[in-house]
């Protein structure tokens, strides 16, 4: 009997010392709650492809619909409104296996950034996706496809891929910008905006920059949205002239908007860039119009783009595309597309196929 009075007041100091500390540690965790998240998309198609000017081949691809990707990201709460926050995504090609949407991408070459959201806006600085190629992406029915979206195909995925086409180098400094520094508003009854500096960050690299600010507005069926950007370097210092010779520099304006009626979803794209080269100056005029319309519980995607640019060349282009998006599940759809391509003076290019995408 003594050693069991004994037992029950060391049990019930234990209680007492462990009581508050308990206490402390839930209050502590519940204060400061964190989220960490795996996620991306693997995204897969077959088919043909033959970009204008070249001959064609089968094609068992990554990307049909949207590049595929996997990341990590996360957030913990600072309290009084305050969140830390980041990301670190990179792009592959299931269809090989490699890191990157191309060779030479970086291992994490979607976003990697760290930052600090308030509600008086979001500060964040690394690796971060262009503000022009989010609302490229946005206001287009095909998104950021790189296979199917002609807004995509014709600003991002031709540099330097058509030689009989020399004013035709698109948007150079890739999707994703590094040395990059963001803020972005928060939303103000639907209105919200965001601007990004990236630095050069070598030396005798100190004028080469990159900056860009975008404003979009969201009320109801209605999205708008305008971006500007300016840049004087592309993905690695002194490469300009690898794109188009003697390029120096590009500025580069779009307009965009969306209206959702239900029954089709309309969208549009006004894009004019400006290239500064050492033998004289061009600019390029891009109209988009696109529409999504929902049959069944899958969707026709349907865009035409048409560019035509102010040098002695006066070359123009044409780029329609068509496709059907049928989803398995919430997380998983298959889809089957086709693009058509024509360039000035060149042999017309066209890309088919058929594909799968999940998300995880």
């Amino acid at each position: 009997m003594p050693m069991n009075r004994i037992c029950l007041a060391t049990l019930n100091r234990i209680f007492r010392i462990a009581a508050p500390v308990a206490a402390l540690t839930i209050g502590a965790h519940a204060h400061a709650q964190s989220t960490v998240q795996l996620y991306g998309i693997v995204d897969a198609w077959a088919g043909y492809q033959r970009v204008p000017g070249n001959p064609g081949a089968a094609q068992l691809g990554g990307g049909g619909l949207s590049t595929s990707f996997w990341g990590f990201g996360g957030q913990e709460d600072l309290g009084g409104g305050y969140k830390a926050q980041f990301a670190i995504e990179g792009f592959f090609r299931p269809q090989n296996g490699r890191f990157g949407s191309f060779d030479g991408d970086p291992t994490f070459s979607r976003n990697a950034y760290v930052g600090v959201a308030s509600p008086y806006g979001a500060l964040s600085l690394g690796r971060q996706s262009s503000l022009l190629y989010l609302q490229s992406a946005k206001f287009n029915p095909f998104y950021a496809s790189f296979t199917f979206s002609p807004t995509i195909v014709q600003l991002y995925s031709s540099l330097g891929t058509y030689p009989g086409f020399p004013t035709d180098q698109g948007i150079p400094g890739g999707t994703s910008w590094s040395n990059a520094i963001q803020y972005s508003t928060p939303d103000l009854g639907g209105l919200s905006g965001a601007a990004m500096y990236a630095l050069g960050n070598e030396p005798g690299e100190n004028g080469a920059k990159k900056f860009a600010a975008q404003a979009q507005f969201t009320r109801g069926a209605l999205a708008l949205g305008a971006v500007y950007q300016y840049l004087n370097f592309s993905s690695a210092p002194g490469d300009l002239g690898k794109l188009l010779k003697g390029f120096r520099s590009q500025t580069a304006a779009q307009l965009g908007a969306s209206y959702d009626l239900r029954i089709v979803k309309l969208f549009g794209e006004y894009t004019y860039f400006a290239n500064t080269l050492a033998g004289g100056n061009f600019h390029v005029n891009m109209l988009q119009g696109g529409v999504t319309i929902p049959v069944g519980i899958g969707r026709i995607l349907a865009s035409y783009a048409y560019s035509r640019d102010n040098s002695a060349l006066d070359q123009a282009r044409s780029t329609a595309s068509i496709s059907y998006d049928y989803p398995l599940s919430k997380r998983t759809d298959v889809y089957a597309g086709y693009l058509y391509d024509h360039v000035s003076n060149l042999s017309t290019g066209c890309t088919y196929g058929a594909g799968i995408r999940t998300r995880f």
